[in-house]
């Protein structure tokens, strides 16, 4: 007897933005574009965190326009972290995709991670080629890449490429709860320590051409130090996360195959 074809999975892909007015507008009409090529099955969402430009009005506008999209407003901005926890709890398909605001990096090249995303495979991490920031970021970004990869155990080639494919199924035993940006550390960690596999790709990495970023001054990164800091207490030293953990089910084992993966 012959097997009906498998069901494409749905997909979210979400935007944390912040004074992206500039990019805000290409990124999403892309996305959907993308999203579009891979299932029929899919919403884009941007979560504006208070962002003080022309970002509210440029995402409701295109929230009108198309019927796919959604935005998540804060009334005020209360840090990446946070803007990624909306992000998730917002999503409603068994796959969510995220990157930034910020056009650093091209969401066509999501369909890249859509491949490599088996059934075996619960999360897809981006890795950058080579990054295109000034001198002063990359160097900052290597000491620590390295020194958190050391502290942490990580196992990953990139934890700060903000480019990443995941069953949402993952966030049934991985509760995030930073508001900063050491988010991506958090929940890395707690994805590596639950037993979820990861699989990794190659993405670009492009100039920021609007806008500056947040985090390259010595109060902010002052201020990440201190959350590392915490983060390490909490995850390495208390192991607070590991405290009430199951048996390990991968969430792909709840989901239907991927359709890469049809005989």
């Amino acid at each position: 007897m012959q097997q009906p074809p498998s069901r494409t999975p749905g997909l979210s892909v979400f935007f944390p933005a912040y004074n992206d007015s500039g990019t805000i507008a290409s990124l999403v009409i892309a996305a959907r574009q993308t999203a579009a090529s891979l299932t029929s099955d899919f919403e884009v969402i941007v979560v504006n965190d208070g962002s003080a430009d022309s970002t509210a009005q440029i995402v409701d506008e295109l929230a009108r326009t198309y019927p796919e999209v959604r935005v998540v407003h804060h009334a005020a901005n209360r840090g990446y972290g946070a803007a990624l926890r909306s992000g998730f709890a917002a999503a409603t398909r068994e796959l969510v995709f995220y990157t930034d605001g910020d056009a650093q990096y091209d969401p066509s090249e999501m369909a890249m991670l859509w491949n490599a995303l088996r059934s075996d495979v619960d999360l897809v991490n981006g890795y950058k080629i080579s990054r295109s920031d000034p001198l002063h970021r990359i160097v900052i970004g290597r000491v620590y890449h390295h020194t958190v990869k050391l502290l942490f155990g990580l196992r990953i080639r990139d934890v700060d490429c903000d480019f990443r494919l995941l069953r949402r199924a993952i966030f049934d035993r991985v509760s995030l709860e930073t508001s900063s940006g050491v988010i991506c550390l958090e929940m890395m960690k707690k994805i590596q320590d639950a037993g979820f596999t990861v699989a990794e790709v190659p993405v670009h990495h492009y100039h920021r051409a609007y806008g500056k970023s947040q985090f390259f001054n010595f109060r902010r990164l002052f201020k990440t130090a201190i959350d590392v800091g915490a983060l390490w207490f909490a995850l390495i030293v208390r192991r607070e996360h590991m405290r009430h953990e199951t048996p390990r089910m991968s969430a792909a084992d709840t989901l239907p195959p991927h359709p890469r993966d049809r005989a």
